[in-house]
């Protein structure tokens, strides 16, 4: 019974998700997942994109094919087997440890004609960490942004259910 409540706790949603706002050309979505684990583990389980992201929400089909690299200029990019790739974001800000801020459109938003800030911090919190993560998207989406925010909040909400059950499997250090 306290190995099922154990895995409960390691697939349940994030400490709160929400749509913050959203209008037709823009939406603001915010997470807030605390973890048990140091703010370093966090970090850098986070920066581990392929171990965490789920295949089902990537152009190859493979997690594997990510990468994030933090360092300003970097890329969370994905390859294609056969060649090509795709840019998902640029790393544009780092704080190692701390704070990284991404610019990009995430999936299909890359063709409505949006851009997107990504803003993830880590802080230090009594037991462990708190990973928050912002991203905001506008621009000219079709006049339809406001329908695609519950889309791409249930796709990022996911993610970091994913992201929260990597980062606490991690080693303690």
């Amino acid at each position: 019974m306290r190995y099922l409540a154990g895995l409960a706790m390691l697939v349940a949603t994030p400490a709160s998700a929400d749509v913050v706002g959203a209008s037709s050309n823009g939406f603001e979505l915010a997470y807030t997942v605390n973890l048990t684990v140091k703010p370093d583990v966090a970090y850098s389980a986070f920066a581990n994109v392929p171990a965490w992201w789920n295949a089902d929400h990537t152009y190859s089909g493979d997690s594997k094919n990510l990468s994030l690299a933090l360092n300003p200029g970097g890329c969370f990019c994905e390859r294609f087997p056969k060649g090509g790739g795709i840019e998902h974001m640029r790393v544009t800000y780092v704080d190692p440890g701390k704070r990284i801020v991404m610019t990009g459109s995430l999936g299909p938003l890359l063709y409505d004609a949006t851009s997107g800030v990504m803003d993830i911090q880590v802080k230090s919190q009594a037991g462990g960490s708190q990973l928050t993560l912002n991203y905001r998207a506008a621009g000219f989406a079709k006049g339809n942004a406001a329908a695609s925010a519950p889309l791409v909040d249930k796709v990022l909400a996911d993610q970091l259910r994913r992201y929260r059950a990597f980062a606490v499997s991690r080693p303690r250090t």
